[in-house]
């Protein structure tokens, strides 16, 4: 006899739209036989009877077939933090604005739980990046990001005064308002409104794109995935903040270095239509391609 199919689904409640749509989530999944998980701190405005309330920790996608998330992409990557330890993939239904992470639509939700129930998705990787923080030499603080890990100013009369290393080398020093070390996956979030270049998300790569830089030297950069980056606020500079992927902020005073590299641990995403990378920019973007013909075929 095989093990109970269970899915956690984790949900924006501070949108009604998002509730409505988990709650027929929850219900279609019931009806297929699947045991469904909600987290603690959203099961009271779920109001689904029947649904099994886990922790919000790693400990709720643990054993776990997938993770449906119901909002934009900071709630997946709230859920891709509880995700990425077991490796449960996740999969997201837009309730946002652009929504590059997420699959699915609010329109196609009836449709998108029957391919789950049916296992009819694939499942990709995603590149990570790991962030240590030092001060004179001793680890302070740890984090991880799926889309960036972003060194700011914590002051916004001052500017923050940085020295950027690559491999163990110098690069150059910035006066700026931050500096923006991303993944491909990231490309399209933080670093792209800072001016960065789109990275198709096969492509292993790191990026490192300084924020309104005073330098002569200070456009975006892609480095090789094996390389260390590391972020230096120079004795003098005022102090930063360090924000994995928008949020879980890490104070950094003046000295304090910032590392990072290729993540141990990938997250992994759901994914039910093989789409092109191209034709989400499109979508996404709302690119104009009127004219556009194709190669035009021999006879």
């Amino acid at each position: 006899m095989t093990d109970k199919r269970s899915v956690l689904v984790v949900t924006h409640t501070g949108r009604s739209a998002a509730v409505r749509s988990s709650q027929l989530v929850i219900s279609r999944l019931s009806e297929a036989g699947i045991c469904v998980r909600v987290l603690d701190s959203e099961a009271e405005d779920l109001q689904c009877a029947g649904a099994d309330v886990m922790p919000v920790s790693a400990a709720a996608a643990e054993g776990a077939e997938m993770v449906i998330v119901l909002g934009g992409d900071g709630t997946i990557l709230r859920a891709a933090d509880l995700a990425r330890r077991s490796g449960t993939p996740l999969l997201g239904v837009n309730l946002g604005h652009v929504g590059f992470l997420a699959e699915a639509e609010r329109e196609d939700l009836a449709a998108t739980v029957d391919k789950v129930a049916t296992r009819r998705y694939d499942v990709e990787e995603r590149m990570t990046i790991d962030v240590v923080v030092r001060q004179n030499g001793t680890v302070t603080s740890t984090g991880w990001a799926l889309n960036e890990a972003a060194v700011e100013k914590a002051s916004r009369q001052r500017m923050l005064e940085v020295v950027a290393e690559i491999d163990g080398r110098p690069l150059s020093s910035w006066g700026c308002d931050g500096v923006v070390c991303a993944t491909p996956t990231g490309s399209t979030a933080y670093a792209f409104s800072a001016g960065g270049p789109v990275v198709w998300p096969e492509v292993e790569a790191m990026l490192v794109v300084p924020i309104s830089a005073h330098a002569l030297f200070s456009r975006p950069m892609v480095v090789s995935p094996r390389s260390v980056v590391a972020i230096e606020l120079i004795p003098t500079s005022s102090g930063g903040v360090l924000w994995c992927d928008g949020s879980r902020p890490i104070d950094l005073p003046a000295g304090a270095r910032v590392e990072v590299r290729r993540g141990e641990r990938p997250v992994r995403l759901a994914r039910l239509h093989q789409t092109p990378f191209t034709d989400r920019l499109v979508t996404k973007f709302g690119l104009p391609v009127a004219g556009w013909r194709g190669r035009v075929r021999d006879e």
